[in-house]
Order: C-alpha cells, then sequence, then structure tokens
C-alpha cells in the first residue's frame, strides 16, 4: 500500500470517528435531562430569584421558615347544610328516630342530578345539625339539595328529583317534610350560579424547556425539592395543604403517557403546567405568591421559561395585576360569604 492510500485511509478514519463522535454528542445534548443521583429530600432549598419570599423548604409542610407566610388555616368541620348555598327541606317527626333508622332508609345515590344530595339529624343530646351517626338519637331531621356547583345551577328536573327522594326517605321515618317553593329555590340557584361563574379562577402557568427536554424524573426530582408529592394520577404532582384533609395549595402536570412510559426516562418533556384553583385553596396559604415563586425555582434549575397558556413569557409585571385581582376577588369572595377555601367555597365550587 502506498504513502498516499495509508495517508487517506487514516484521514478516512478520523473523520469517521469525528462523525461518531459528533453523533453521540449531538444524541447526549439532545436527550432528556436526567434526575441526579441524590435524594431529592436531602437536596438544599431552591430559593426563587428576585422574590422577597424566604426560599421553599425540601419538606412538604413548609415549617418555619417562611414564617407568618405558612401560617396555616383553620381546619372547619366537615361541610353541613347551609341555606346560603342549599335548598333545604324540614322534616318535622313525632318522636326521635335512631342514627340507624335514619341511615337504613338513606336513598342508595347521594346526588339529585349532578346536585349533592343529604340528610341531617338535630342530635338529642348534643343540639347540634349532624349527618347520622349509628348509636345517636335524633329530635328532627332535614334533607337538603346543593343550589349550584361547577355543573351550574339546580333546575326544575333536579329539584323535582330532590323532592321524589326527601319524600321517600320522610315516609320511612314517619316524618312530614315542608318543601320551599321550586321556582323560588330554581332563581335562587341561578343567582348563585352567576355569581359563582364570575367569580371562579382557575389560573395555569406554563413552564417550557429552552433547550434540554426533561425526564419525568427529573421534573420529579425537582418538584420534590419544593415540597410536591405525587399524586393520584401518574404525570401529577401536589403541593399539599398546610392542615390535612385540605384540597392542595398547588398542582403541577406533565404527560401522563410519559410517565406511564416503560422507560420513563427516555421520555422527553418539554412543557409542565403549574396550576391554582383560587376558590379551593384559603388566602391564609398565600397560593399565588408561592405559585409565583415556585414558577421561578423550577425555571431556574430547569432552564425553562414560565409562559401563559398561548406561550408568551409571563413578566413580573403581569404577574403583579394577577395578584392584585386575585386580592379583589378574595375580597368579594369573603364579602359573600363564600371566603376561599372555605367549606362553603370548597363545595360551590366543585
Amino acid at each position: 500500500m502506498s504513502s498516499l492510500q495509508i495517508s487517506l485511509a487514516i484521514a478516512g478514519g478520523l473523520v469517521l470517528a469525528g462523525v461518531v463522535t459528533h453523533s453521540a454528542w449531538n444524541s447526549r445534548k439532545n436527550a432528556p435531562r436526567q434526575a441526579s443521583p441524590e435524594d431529592a429530600a436531602g437536596a438544599k432549598p431552591v430559593a426563587a430569584p428576585g422574590d422577597d419570599l424566604e426560599p421553599l423548604r425540601t419538606e412538604p409542610t413548609f415549617d418555619g421558615e417562611l414564617g407568618p407566610l405558612l401560617q396555616a388555616p383553620a381546619a372547619d368541620r366537615k361541610p353541613g347544610l347551609d341555606a346560603l348555598i342549599d335548598v333545604i327541606a324540614p322534616i318535622a317527626l313525632d318522636a326521635p328516630v335512631s342514627g340507624d333508622a335514619a341511615l337504613a332508609a338513606m336513598p342508595p345515590t347521594r346526588r339529585a342530578g349532578s346536585k349533592p344530595f343529604a340528610v341531617e339529624g338535630l342530635n338529642e343530646s348534643t343540639g347540634q345539625w349532624e349527618v347520622p351517626v349509628p348509636g345517636h338519637r335524633y329530635n328532627a331531621l332535614q334533607a337538603g339539595v346543593q343550589l349550584a356547583n361547577r355543573t351550574g345551577a339546580l333546575n326544575e328536573i333536579e329539584y323535582s328529583e330532590f323532592v321524589v327522594k326527601a319524600q321517600a326517605f320522610a315516609d320511612a321515618m314517619n316524618g312530614a317534610p315542608e318543601f320551599p317553593e321550586m321556582l323560588d329555590e330554581v332563581a335562587r340557584a341561578h343567582e348563585l350560579d352567576q355569581f359563582a361563574g364570575d367569580h371562579d379562577a382557575q389560573l395555569g402557568f406554563s413552564l417550557r424547556a429552552q433547550r434540554a427536554a426533561w425526564s419525568p424524573g427529573y421534573v420529579q426530582q425537582n418538584a420534590a425539592r419544593l415540597g410536591f408529592v405525587p399524586g393520584v394520577i401518574p404525570g401529577r404532582m401536589v403541593l399539599p395543604a398546610s392542615t390535612a384533609g385540605l384540597p392542595p395549595v398547588l398542582g403541577l402536570a406533565f404527560d401522563t403517557q410519559a410517565a406511564m412510559a416503560d422507560d420513563p426516562a427516555q421520555s422527553a418533556i418539554r412543557e409542565v403546567t403549574l396550576s391554582l384553583d383560587v376558590p379551593q385553596v384559603d388566602r391564609a396559604e398565600h397560593p399565588f405568591a408561592r405559585m409565583r415563586q415556585v414558577a421561578a425555582a423550577l425555571s431556574g434549575a430547569m432552564d425553562g421559561i414560565v409562559t401563559d397558556d398561548n406561550g408568551q413569557p409571563l413578566l413580573p409585571e403581569a404577574m403583579d395585576v394577577i395578584g392584585a385581582d386575585l386580592e379583589q376577588l378574595y375580597d368579594t369572595l369573603d364579602a359573600r360569604e363564600l371566603s376561599a377555601g372555605s367549606a362553603l367555597a370548597r363545595r360551590l365550587f366543585s
């Protein structure tokens, strides 16, 4: 083999090696970012740049670091019937009845159409209205149906179904129900539904990858550092409320199919969504401030950009306007005795 042939062979080999190396580098560069081996629970707190709030801690309960920001809202009792958002039909009794008998006579479904149906008893011992409990006795009963929820206002058909169910229950208890006038209650339902529709705010921020995509594990690890925990559905995480049993403060979602893939590490995610269901979360949780902080922390840690639903970057000035509007919304809900996060608000906006 001549020296020219040897030189050409070497040059060809170098070119091939360069192509292979570049291809491998390109593949690695474009591969989804993976979670680091470290335990997310032991990671350092991630602070939101440019935010006045203290850095978020890794613990889901956010104890200590945020001080007055995280004063937990008081847990209220299980929501009971309330004339503000329910039609209530009193049921007079000839004699006290047992909770066991009342439970046995309950209708098989606790809805009238799309509206929740409920029965309460006046406890003979405590004088308090409550859902019937075995072993307790009740001097009076009442049946109720919700006037409105996110499916709309109570209509005539649903009201009629409520009357049928309540009457059957009352007959089984040897009781006499007294039903409000249907047209009045339906009109009240429409007014409440109009108010709810005008003041129902569900916010969403999109976090988009600027360069390399993310794997599900990478997203989950970074979210876990800010206190998020896995939700019921794959690809969903939630930031728990300060009080157990209340709805989560924030939600985080990404492609469910990516989360359920045979090899999630190879799934490429380019967008996650942060969400806030405003009427469901107590104002004392400062949910919008925390939403901004989480969005800033995630975008900084994951090399992403925060946008609206149309893909337009959300600037601090725009977020300030949203925050001011939310304060007005909170005030309006408070004035209507439907404070965000309250038992009544959670029922109405559901």
